[in-house]
């Protein structure tokens, strides 16, 4: 399967829809309080890049978002893919899409908030592989059972 992958606006149908299937798939999951989600609006803002994965029909099969808190930070959000696609690479490709913005815009860190349980064992599997490494929560983010955090430090500090 070919797949392309651009940056687009969310406000599009098919976004939507994907944002949707996302938020479904993540309901059973984790109590409602510790799911960190992002509507479509608040993806559309100028702090957040989308990024979105399409078939060769042009069928948006994934998504994934960078939203950059500072100069320092960028966050990755939103990363989804139809089940009908996982295991072909989509999300790693996604993921380093978000990676090479981060890189270009020069973000010293991106990090990220994810579940935790089987359900979130390829997501776990995916960033790790990425090199992403386990922290302990960034920004507002409560600790709990019910996330986990990663990081990759994108610049390395130059000694003195």
């Amino acid at each position: 399967m070919s797949i392309s992958i651009a940056l687009e606006t969310a406000l599009q149908d098919d976004v939507r829809g994907l944002v949707a299937q996302l938020n479904e798939h993540l309901l059973p999951l984790s109590p409602p309080e510790f799911q960190f989600k992002m509507s479509v609006e608040q993806m559309s803002g100028v702090d957040t890049s989308v990024f979105v994965a399409r078939d060769e029909a042009g069928t948006a099969v994934g998504m994934g978002a960078l939203k950059v808190h500072s100069c320092a930070l960028g966050e990755v959000k939103r990363m989804f893919t139809l089940p009908e696609v996982r295991g072909q690479r989509v999300g790693s490709a996604l993921l380093a899409a978000i990676i090479a913005l981060a890189r270009d815009k020069e973000l010293a860190t991106v990090m990220l908030e994810t579940g935790t349980g089987p359900g979130f064992d390829g997501a776990h599997r995916l960033y790790e592989r990425s090199g992403f490494v386990a922290r302990g929560p960034f920004l507002d983010y409560p600790d709990s059972e019910w996330s986990a955090f990663f990081e990759m430090p994108l610049t390395v500090a130059q000694p003195a």
